[in-house]
Protein backbone atom coordinates (compact mmCIF):
# COMPACT_ATOMS: atom_id res chain seq x y z
CA UNK A 1 0.00 0.00 0.00
CA UNK A 2 1.55 3.42 -1.14
CA UNK A 3 1.00 6.27 1.13
CA UNK A 4 0.23 9.27 -0.19
CA UNK A 5 0.69 12.89 1.09
CA UNK A 6 -2.99 14.51 2.30
CA UNK A 7 -4.40 17.08 -0.78
CA UNK A 8 -4.79 20.48 -0.66
CA UNK A 9 -8.16 20.38 0.43
CA UNK A 10 -7.02 18.05 3.56
CA UNK A 11 -4.26 20.24 4.25
CA UNK A 12 -6.76 23.33 4.26
CA UNK A 13 -9.13 21.70 7.30
CA UNK A 14 -5.74 20.57 9.12
CA UNK A 15 -4.81 24.03 9.49
CA UNK A 16 -8.06 25.46 10.24
CA UNK A 17 -8.52 22.96 12.69
CA UNK A 18 -5.03 23.51 14.43
CA UNK A 19 -5.11 26.93 14.08
CA UNK A 20 -8.84 27.15 15.33
CA UNK A 21 -8.10 24.93 18.08
CA UNK A 22 -5.32 27.16 19.50
CA UNK A 23 -6.74 30.30 19.61
CA UNK A 24 -9.87 28.96 21.39
CA UNK A 25 -7.52 27.08 24.15
CA UNK A 26 -5.35 30.30 24.49
CA UNK A 27 -9.13 32.04 25.18
CA UNK A 28 -10.01 29.49 27.51
CA UNK A 29 -6.76 29.49 29.57
CA UNK A 30 -6.62 33.33 29.69
CA UNK A 31 -9.90 33.56 31.22
CA UNK A 32 -8.74 30.63 33.38
CA UNK A 33 -6.00 32.97 34.58
CA UNK A 34 -8.04 35.94 35.39
CA UNK A 35 -10.54 34.39 36.97
CA UNK A 36 -8.52 32.13 39.12
CA UNK A 37 -4.60 33.22 38.75
CA UNK A 38 -4.90 29.11 37.84
CA UNK A 39 -2.43 28.09 35.04
CA UNK A 40 -4.25 25.75 32.53
CA UNK A 41 -1.12 23.18 34.07
CA UNK A 42 -2.30 24.08 37.70
CA UNK A 43 -6.01 23.36 36.88
CA UNK A 44 -5.34 19.75 35.00
CA UNK A 45 -2.87 18.94 38.53
CA UNK A 46 -5.59 19.56 40.45
CA UNK A 47 -8.38 18.39 39.20
CA UNK A 48 -6.52 14.98 38.63
CA UNK A 49 -5.70 15.09 42.35
CA UNK A 50 -9.27 16.18 43.16
CA UNK A 51 -10.78 12.84 41.32
CA UNK A 52 -7.98 10.66 42.42
CA UNK A 53 -8.50 8.44 45.72
CA UNK A 54 -7.68 10.48 49.10
CA UNK A 55 -6.70 13.35 46.86
CA UNK A 56 -3.35 11.96 46.25
CA UNK A 57 -1.43 10.24 43.11
CA UNK A 58 2.16 8.87 42.72
CA UNK A 59 3.85 11.75 40.65
CA UNK A 60 4.71 8.42 37.92
CA UNK A 61 0.84 7.83 38.10
CA UNK A 62 0.00 11.50 37.41
CA UNK A 63 2.32 11.86 34.55
CA UNK A 64 0.58 9.28 32.96
CA UNK A 65 -3.11 10.42 33.86
CA UNK A 66 -2.76 13.71 32.47
CA UNK A 67 -0.07 12.28 29.99
CA UNK A 68 2.71 14.84 30.63
CA UNK A 69 6.73 13.75 30.70
CA UNK A 70 7.98 14.05 34.28
CA UNK A 71 10.17 16.27 34.03
CA UNK A 72 7.16 18.65 32.50
CA UNK A 73 5.31 17.69 35.94
CA UNK A 74 8.09 18.52 38.39
CA UNK A 75 8.87 21.85 36.98
CA UNK A 76 4.72 22.29 37.71
CA UNK A 77 4.84 20.74 40.90
CA UNK A 78 7.73 22.81 42.30
CA UNK A 79 5.96 25.91 40.63
CA UNK A 80 2.73 24.66 42.90
CA UNK A 81 4.43 23.69 45.55
CA UNK A 82 5.95 26.98 46.43
CA UNK A 83 2.05 28.65 46.35
CA UNK A 84 0.75 26.37 49.06
CA UNK A 85 -1.64 24.06 46.16
CA UNK A 86 0.11 20.46 46.56
CA UNK A 87 2.76 18.89 48.38
CA UNK A 88 5.14 16.10 47.69
CA UNK A 89 5.89 13.32 50.64
CA UNK A 90 7.68 10.28 50.23
CA UNK A 91 6.11 7.29 49.16
CA UNK A 92 5.28 4.61 51.81
CA UNK A 93 5.54 1.37 49.16
CA UNK A 94 8.59 2.98 47.38
CA UNK A 95 10.93 4.92 48.68
CA UNK A 96 12.32 6.31 45.63
CA UNK A 97 8.99 7.64 44.14
CA UNK A 98 6.96 10.56 45.79
CA UNK A 99 3.48 10.95 46.26
CA UNK A 100 1.79 14.40 45.45
CA UNK A 101 -1.15 15.37 48.02
CA UNK A 102 -4.06 18.03 47.40
CA UNK A 103 -3.66 20.45 49.93
CA UNK A 104 -6.45 22.47 51.35
CA UNK A 105 -5.58 25.57 50.01
CA UNK A 106 -5.22 23.68 46.38
CA UNK A 107 -8.81 22.55 47.19
CA UNK A 108 -10.47 25.52 47.66
CA UNK A 109 -8.06 27.23 44.62
CA UNK A 110 -9.42 24.80 42.31
CA UNK A 111 -13.07 24.31 43.91
CA UNK A 112 -12.91 28.24 43.57
CA UNK A 113 -11.69 28.02 39.38
CA UNK A 114 -14.12 25.48 38.62
CA UNK A 115 -17.39 27.36 37.67
CA UNK A 116 -15.48 30.56 36.11
CA UNK A 117 -13.81 28.05 33.85
CA UNK A 118 -16.50 25.80 32.78
CA UNK A 119 -18.51 29.15 32.32
CA UNK A 120 -15.64 29.84 29.69
CA UNK A 121 -15.92 26.49 28.21
CA UNK A 122 -19.64 26.90 27.57
CA UNK A 123 -18.88 30.60 25.86
CA UNK A 124 -16.05 29.89 23.79
CA UNK A 125 -16.24 26.60 22.66
CA UNK A 126 -19.58 24.28 23.50
CA UNK A 127 -21.57 27.89 22.25
CA UNK A 128 -19.98 27.74 19.40
CA UNK A 129 -21.87 24.74 17.78
CA UNK A 130 -24.99 23.15 17.59
CA UNK A 131 -26.02 19.77 19.72
CA UNK A 132 -25.87 17.59 16.46
CA UNK A 133 -22.32 19.47 15.58
CA UNK A 134 -21.44 19.06 18.93
CA UNK A 135 -22.00 15.39 18.93
CA UNK A 136 -19.75 15.26 15.88
CA UNK A 137 -17.05 16.71 17.04
CA UNK A 138 -17.29 14.09 19.93
CA UNK A 139 -17.09 11.66 17.39
CA UNK A 140 -13.99 12.89 15.79
CA UNK A 141 -11.97 13.00 19.05
CA UNK A 142 -12.55 9.56 19.74
CA UNK A 143 -11.55 8.36 16.29
CA UNK A 144 -8.45 10.28 16.93
CA UNK A 145 -7.88 9.19 19.90
CA UNK A 146 -8.26 5.32 18.88
CA UNK A 147 -6.16 6.36 15.73
CA UNK A 148 -3.58 7.43 17.79
CA UNK A 149 -3.97 4.10 20.39
CA UNK A 150 -4.88 6.27 23.33
CA UNK A 151 -7.76 5.64 25.55
CA UNK A 152 -11.06 6.97 23.70
CA UNK A 153 -12.22 9.52 26.60
CA UNK A 154 -15.86 10.35 26.16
Amino acid sequence: MSRRLPTREELAIWRAHLETFEIVRARIESRLQQDSQLSSGDYRVLLALSEAKGNAMRSSELAAHIEWERSRLSGQLGRMEKRGLVRREPCAEDARGARVVLTEEGSRAFHASTRPHLRAVKEVFVDAFTPAQLAQLGEAATAMRRHLDLDARP
